[in-house]
C-alpha cells in the first residue's frame, strides 16, 4: 500500500544530510537543524503509511503504491529548544525503482529500513538495503530497523529476536511499529531525533 497522500513541502529541497548552518542560529536558545531521512524497504511493507501516520496522524489503507519517491516534511521541537525539521523521502519498494534509491539515501542523515513482520522475504530485502547503506551511504548515517504491521501478531513470520539480533549486529536501533494503530510511530522518530541532536552537538 502507498499511504502517500500527503502534500509535499514545495518550498524545501533536499537537505543533503545534516548541515549545522541550515536555518542558522535563531537566537541563543533556539537552534535549527535539518535532518534528511529516507525510508527503504520492500513494496507493501508500509513505509508510506508510517510517514503519513507520523506527519498527519492518518492511516489510509486504500492509497496507491508509491511511484519513484515522495517527499514530506515534519518539524518537531525538542525539550532543549532545538527545532529539528525532518525532510523525509519515502522511496518506492518495487524492484524497477531500486536503482533510484541511491539518489535519496546518499547524504541522508537517517535511514529507516522497514520490513513486514508477516513477510520473511521483506526481512531479507531489508538486510539487502542495510548492506547497500553500509557500502554507499554516509559513514555517519543513523540507521533504524523497523518491523512494521505489529498489529498482525497472529500472522507473524519474523520473530522479534531476529530483528533485534540483526540490528545489534549492524549497529542499528530496532523497533516494531504499527502504522494502522499508531503503535511506536512517534517513538521511532523520537529516537531518530535524539540521534540527530547528538550528531549535531558533536558536529558543532
Amino acid at each position: 500500500m502507498g499511504c502517500s497522500s500527503s502534500v509535499p513541502d514545495r518550498g524545501t529541497g533536499r537537505a543533503g544530510g545534516i548541515n549545522p548552518d541550515s536555518g542558522g542560529v535563531i537566537d541563543a536558545k533556539n537552534l535549527r537543524v535539518k535532518g534528511e531521512l529516507v525510508l527503504l524497504g520492500d513494496s507493501g511493507v508500509g513505509k508510506s503509511c508510517i510517514v503519513l501516520r507520523f506527519v498527519r496522524g492518518q492511516f489510509d489503507p486504500t492509497s496507491k503504491v508509491t511511484v519513484g519517491a515522495s517527499f514530506l516534511s515534519q518539524t518537531v521541537a525538542l525539550q532543549d529548544s532545538t527545532t529539528v525539521k525532518f525532510e523525509i523521502w519515502d522511496t518506492a519498494g518495487q524492484e524497477r525503482y531500486a536503482a533510484l534509491a541511491p539518489l535519496y539515501y546518499r547524504g541522508a542523515a537517517v535511514a529507516v529500513v522497514v520490513y513486514d513482520i508477516t513477510s520473511p522475504e521483506s526481512f531479507s530485502k531489508a538486510q539487502y538495503w542495510v548492506k547497500e547503506l553500509q557500502k554507499h551511504g554516509s559513514p555517519d548515517i543513523v540507521m533504524a530497523l523497523v518491523g512494521n504491521k505489529a498489529d498482525l501478531q497472529e500472522k507473524r513470520e519474523v520473530p522479534v529476536q531476529d530483528g533485534i539480533d540483526y540490528a545489534e549486529k549492524n549497529g542499528m536501533f530496532f523497533i516494531e511499529t504499527s502504522a494502522k494503530t499508531a503503535d511506536n510511530i512517534n517513538q521511532l522518530f523520537e529516537v531518530g531525533l535524539e540521534k540527530l541532536n547528538l550528531i549535531k552537538r558533536l558536529w558543532t
